[in-house]
């Protein structure tokens, strides 16, 4: 598995020593927010479990994110194939960060690092990024690393219930028109 770095940040895989950190994240409310409800740590502490198998088997995922001054772990970042039953397929990029993390720059920064790997070790043609119509500090994020939306590819997630989570924005970059 690969190790990712940027001036401020690493990306590498997890540790027990996040699951604790991670659990804490899972369950905050403004965090979950545009997610679903808050994780219990069992619901948590399996999350990570299944990123490391899925990273084992295709050689990418969700990278745990560590601040490289201090080495507190601040959330992940990373790739994913699209969900079953989605109306699109392709890999997306994420990223979900501790609010201490928050307003700092640090998803930016991940995520063009994670883009770049995408690109350019995986030859990936396109990442698409998908959030809730509400979340607009993750569309900011996706607008800042060079990545566009097409309303007409606005669509209503299929495995979230009736609410503010149901309507959901989908955004993308082709390895070719990436700045």
């Amino acid at each position: 598995m690969a190790e990712l770095r940027t001036d401020r940040l690493t990306l590498r895989r997890w540790r027990d020593s996040d699951l604790a950190p991670w659990a804490a994240m899972n369950a905050d409310p403004e965090v979950r927010e545009h997610l679903g409800d808050p994780l219990t740590r069992e619901q948590s502490d399996a999350s990570v479990a299944e990123f490391q198998a899925e990273f084992d088997q295709r050689g990418y995922g969700w990278w745990a994110v560590e601040v490289q001054a201090t080495g507190e772990f601040i959330g992940f970042a990373g790739l994913d194939q699209v969900d079953d039953g989605m109306p699109f397929t392709g890999v997306e990029i994420g990223w979900r960060l501790a609010r201490s993390a928050w307003g700092q720059g640090y998803a930016t920064e991940a995520a063009l690092t994670v883009l770049a790997y995408g690109f350019d070790a995986l030859s990936l043609p396109e990442v698409l990024a998908v959030t809730t119509a509400t979340n607009l500090r993750s569309q900011a994020v996706m607008r800042r690393i060079g990545m566009t939306r097409d309303p007409a590819d606005d669509f209503d997630d299929p495995t979230a219930p009736e609410g503010p989570l149901r309507p959901n924005v989908l955004y993308r970059i082709t390895r070719s028109t990436r700045t």
